[in-house]
């Protein structure tokens, strides 16, 4: 049987976020399958023709307009309009950032990547905060949740009293990282460092509190406090961390050679990760964690915190720290910027792990669980 699948594909509008890359890389996986027929729509009025270029061949945009203020508000309390008001008759919908919209006689599958607002809700905005009561919502109108991790699978099942067998975890493979030529690498490293630097840790992410970038910052300043030609990175889009990161970079005895860079283009980032020393991930709560498997893939030592997922997707291929543990951060940002061997150890085993993920397996994750959800288990 050839199942017709909508998928949400607003994460894709925008500045790429961690959704946005597991929508586009799915996407692809699922569009070559032939056991598949792939919907995409936007849950915007004005934007929702701009997904249109950014869907893979055989992905098909298709819906009416969606205004997406008024249609959350109603979705949050009320099981109208259905998608197929918007999309057309379907076997299945899978929202893939958190909500999904109610249906006439669609299957429903949700998308849950963490739970920070449960566990962390210091660390979030509003809007992130009004998660919860979205998956609740969608779980009480019968959808399975899709996780990218066996942790935050657990973590759905006890939180929200799931049916374990109707929480799935997929993991996503890793995004590849754009290739760049020395001459281009050579361009942008001298951009970004600073004057007779020529090694860096880099750290990718959004300012927001939970990344803990000023703990970070803290413990680059402790590991790097004698003369070194070396500095920090931080490569991402500004956040409501904005104030503490600040703070501890004003604070930084170092601070001269710690670079903010903003949002990178993805051809920019790939000349800083693949040049990187190490990359830096000292999260507190991850519920998968995309750049230290892309600095893996590309070759470069890892350190990161045993956060959420992080421990069940780098198993033992990084130099993992518990969360928070400034002293640990420091030796392990110590260790690797001077012992060649460690980081030696860790390309290879970070090699190795960052190809047990692929967007193959995981649009073959996604495609049994959406057999699973219409009880065809055929294929």
């Amino acid at each position: 049987m050839r199942l017709r699948v909508a998928i949400d594909t607003t994460p894709l509008l925008g500045q790429a976020t961690g959704v946005g890359v597991f929508c586009q890389g799915a996407l692809g996986a699922l569009a070559a399958r032939p056991g598949l027929s792939v919907r995409a729509y936007a849950v915007s009025w004005r934007r929702r023709h701009g997904i249109d270029a950014l869907l893979p061949a055989g992905v098909t945009p298709r819906q009416r307009p969606m205004p997406a203020r008024p249609l959350h508000a109603l979705w949050s309390r009320a099981d109208l309009p259905p998608i197929e008001w918007f999309v057309g008759p379907v076997d299945v919908v899978h929202g893939t950032n958190f909500v999904v919209p109610p249906t006439r006689r669609a299957n429903a599958v949700v998308s849950v990547h963490d739970l920070t607002p449960l566990h962390h809700p210091e660390l979030c905005n509003e809007a992130t905060l009004a998660y919860p009561a979205l998956i609740r919502r969608a779980l009480d109108r019968g959808a399975w949740v899709h996780t990218d991790s066996s942790y935050v699978a657990a973590e759905v099942v006890e939180a929200f009293g799931a049916d374990p067998a109707r929480v799935r975890a997929v993991h996503p493979g890793v995004p590849p990282i754009p290739a760049v030529s020395d001459a281009l690498a050579s361009r942008v490293l001298s951009q970004v460092l600073p004057p007779g630097v020529d090694r860096y840790c880099l750290a990718v992410g959004t300012a927001e509190p939970r990344k803990d970038l000023p703990g970070l910052v803290r413990a680059f300043s402790d590991a790097v406090r004698a003369p070194a030609e070396v500095a920090l990175v931080l490569a991402g889009p500004p956040g409501w961390g904005e104030r503490a990161l600040d703070a501890a970079i004003l604070a930084s005895p170092v601070r001269q050679r710690i670079v903010r860079t903003g949002w990178v283009e993805p051809e920019v980032l790939g000349a800083l990760m693949t040049r990187a020393t190490l990359l830096a991930y000292p999260s507190l709560y991850e519920g998968f964690g995309f750049p230290p498997l892309q600095a893996m893939l590309a070759g470069v030592p890892v350190v990161a915190t045993a956060a959420g997922s992080l421990h069940e997707v780098l198993g033992e291929a990084a130099f993992i720290v518990e969360p928070r543990d400034h002293d640990g951060l420091v030796a392990a940002l110590h260790a690797c910027l001077h012992d060649e061997q460690l980081r030696q150890r860790l390309r290879a085993a970070g090699t190795v792990r960052a190809a047990l993920f692929s967007w193959d397996r995981c649009g073959d994750g996604l495609e049994a669980l959406y057999r699973d959800v219409t009880g065809d288990a055929r294929g």
